[in-house]
């Protein structure tokens, strides 16, 4: 019924990750496993919402569907046992937009965002183009691979700078695909709390938990993470409809909520285009069987890649991730340099990969590989860089 093997031509679509190579690699012909959307096609069930309404000549000024807010409702108490109300949640022109929105709705120039890295390049870039500064609580990198919060780093951090007022949290983790846990998402809610700073969990990747993790939404922890939390969500990762700006933020505090929705309404950014609400209201509604099969998918597109790189390049130590098709590869072993390390995949095995410098000094040493396509694509692609190891 579901086809993941199917491998579908997108040159010349305007694809991002594929007619931007050139601009961005020095080089067309390369297999493009770096922007974070599928190879999969997007479902039927939402092509055919979204043609149904183009039956209609007329594309004018047009409300949010009146289904969207209850689609979102009904998908985060089935999917992550999270109760939220429809006045809670507002579109938002996209996730990096939203931060952007949030950022300037919130705070003033001489106010700083936190961030932990090695995390969603964004995150920083995004603020500072703003002109706010960026402080950084690192990831502590566990032994056994994976990472886990400073939360004893964070709140010196924000005992010793009274200028930190927003921390960026990504969860479930990009790059390294972590799903935090409850513990570690109430004690930081507590320290943000104790320290007066508002929290935008980026949850994007939510709806791909991997091998049996559950992804725990920020705000649902504790009353302190509902009360000062700004959740970014959307079906863009889940159904390959990145295309399709869908996201949305949801804001359980009415004050934060008044001053964060009351802004981007201000702005009229706050309404979907015509076709939006109406892809993102399908997905809700009849997504999770394709949902699920893509999963098992992606679980084997992991683990293929964990058995090809034990045979076959042992210097490359996937981290496997808990959430999301993209895959942290440790490549320290092989004893490049960054520039050595992009040089292999890009002009020796012809692949193009998000370089793990990109995600903060705490990257240097990775690459990011984007696993959500056809799995003889991938093994293609792994092939290609062991010959070019070997050579």
């Amino acid at each position: 019924m579901y086809d993941f093997d199917k491998i579908t031509d997108r040159k010349g679509t305007g694809s991002f990750k594929y007619d931007r190579l050139e601009k961005f690699f020095g080089k067309a012909d390369l297999i493009p496993l770096w922007v974070a959307d599928m190879e999969f096609e997007t479902p039927s069930f939402i092509t055919d919402a979204v043609k149904k309404r183009m039956e209609h000549p007329i594309y004018g000024y047009t409300i949010t569907d009146p289904a969207h807010a209850k689609a979102i409702c009904k998908w985060e108490l089935d999917r992550h046992s999270w109760a939220i109300q429809e006045e809670w949640i507002s579109f938002i022109p996209g996730i990096v937009k939203g931060i952007g929105l949030a950022v300037r709705a919130l705070l003033s120039k001489s106010e700083k965002v936190v961030i932990q890295p090695p995390v969603y390049h964004p995150f920083h870039l995004v603020p500072e183009a703003c002109g706010i500064e960026v402080a950084r609580n690192p990831l502590i990198e566990l032994p056994e691979g994976g990472y886990k919060m400073d939360l004893p780093g964070l709140e010196a951090l924000l005992e010793s700078d009274s200028s930190c007022k927003l921390l960026i949290l990504c969860n479930p983790h990009n790059p390294a695909g972590i799903v935090w846990e409850k513990d570690t998402l109430k004690e930081l809610a507590s320290i943000c709390k104790r320290h007066g700073i508002t929290v935008i969990s980026d949850e994007i990747h939510c709806d791909i938990a991997l091998f049996g993790h559950k992804h725990i939404p920020f705000a649902s922890v504790s009353d302190e993470a509902a009360s000062i939390s700004i959740t970014f969500s959307a079906p863009s990762k889940t159904f390959n409809m990145a295309g399709f700006a869908s996201s949305f933020a949801v804001v359980p505090d009415k004050t934060l909520r008044e001053k964060f929705f009351g802004w981007m309404e201000a702005c009229e950014l706050n309404e979907p285009d015509i076709f939006a609400s109406i892809a993102a209201t399908a997905a809700y509604t009849h997504g999770e069987p394709w949902r699920e099969k893509m999963v098992g998918y992606i679980e084997g597109n992991v683990l293929a890649v964990e058995e090809f790189c034990k045979e076959h390049i042992p210097g490359i130590k996937p981290v496997r991730p808990q959430a999301s098709f993209l895959v942290w590869l440790d490549c320290r072993a092989l004893g490049l340099s960054h520039d050595e390390l992009v040089n292999l995949f890009v002009d020796k095995a012809g692949l193009a990969l998000n370089d793990g410098a990109m995600f903060g000094r705490e990257g240097n040493g990775f690459m990011r590989l984007n696993i959500g396509c056809p799995r003889k694509l991938l093994i293609e692609a792994l092939e290609k860089l062991a010959k070019a190891l070997k050579s």
